[in-house]
């Protein structure tokens, strides 16, 4: 009998426990993607609009223009750096913030807020809190979005700015990231080169796409080049920052050697690309 009890009340104070796990009404979300060298990550919490309308003007919609949202539910939108950044011009520092938005017709206004604790609860806004604070046009989708849903994209070519959107109903409104990775690229420079001859290659590159200084890149990829002779890929660049000098002879020598060893190898990548350049040089 005692034992029996005493199976009684394990599982009676087990049962007081345990709690009985459903799909969450807004399940949780998360979106990363790196912009240069900078690590960009948002957590939210995704709600439907279940028949609802969502974004308008006057007390008939589910957020009212001009009133305060917390950019997604439960405890809001978070949104991390793991650099410095600039969020539509301002600078923020590297670190995590929630997104507050003020909807509008038109125009949205948007803030970054450096108080995590606040969460939802938006009747304690305080504006001296803000990492960032600004205004951002809103566009209308074409096609419903049922889910709160936000995205990293539009990359620039040089991976030096990225837009946030934010869509849900017919609403899409998009905010730009901007980052700053030369600093670092160049101290990587300093010191890897020290390191390690082959890096000169990835140097050279670097300075030929971002238009710095041709002459040292030349002199990089020719060290590069001499170290690995039978690299099809390294004098290919050589021969770009040779057209980029100006010395298409130079340039032709260098593509033409390219080919030929990207043809031995039959990379047929590197034999159009040179083929290409070749006749960007007569």
């Amino acid at each position: 009998m005692k034992s029996f009890i005493s199976l009684f009340l394990a599982v009676v104070s087990v049962s007081a426990f345990a709690q009985v796990k459903t799909p969450s009404p807004s399940p949780a979300g998360s979106v990363s993607t790196t912009v240069g060298l900078t690590d960009v990550k948002i957590d939210y919490s995704r709600p439907r609009v279940k028949g609802r309308k969502i974004f308008g003007e006057g007390a008939g919609f589910l957020l009212p223009y001009g009133a305060i949202w917390r950019s997604g539910a439960n405890n809001g939108t978070f949104i991390s750096f793991s650099d410095d950044v600039t969020v539509e011009g301002n600078k923020v520092a590297a670190g995590k913030y929630l997104i507050y938005s003020w909807p509008g017709a038109s125009e949205w206004t948007v803030s970054l807020y450096k108080d995590l604790a606040l969460g939802g609860n938006t009747g304690e806004y305080d504006a001296s809190k803000e990492a960032a604070k600004f205004k951002v046009k809103s566009e209308k989708l074409a096609e419903k979005v049922e889910t709160l849903t936000y995205n990293i994209g539009d990359i620039s070519d040089d991976s030096k700015t990225a837009k946030v959107q934010l869509a849900w109903e017919n609403t899409s409104v998009k905010f730009t990231i901007g980052v700053d990775y030369d600093a670092v690229v160049m101290k990587s420079i300093e010191a890897s080169t020290k390191i390690n001859p082959n890096n000169y290659f990835q140097a050279a590159v670097y300075y030929l796409e971002t238009g710095k200084d041709l002459k040292q890149a030349h002199e990089w990829v020719t060290k590069a080049a001499d170290a690995n002779p039978e690299a099809y890929w390294i004098w290919y660049q050589k021969a770009r920052i040779e057209k980029a000098l100006g010395d298409k002879a130079a340039a032709l020598a260098s593509s033409k050697k390219s080919w030929e060893k990207a043809t031995a190898v039959k990379n047929r990548d590197y034999v159009n690309m040179n083929e290409d350049l070749q006749k960007s040089l007569k």
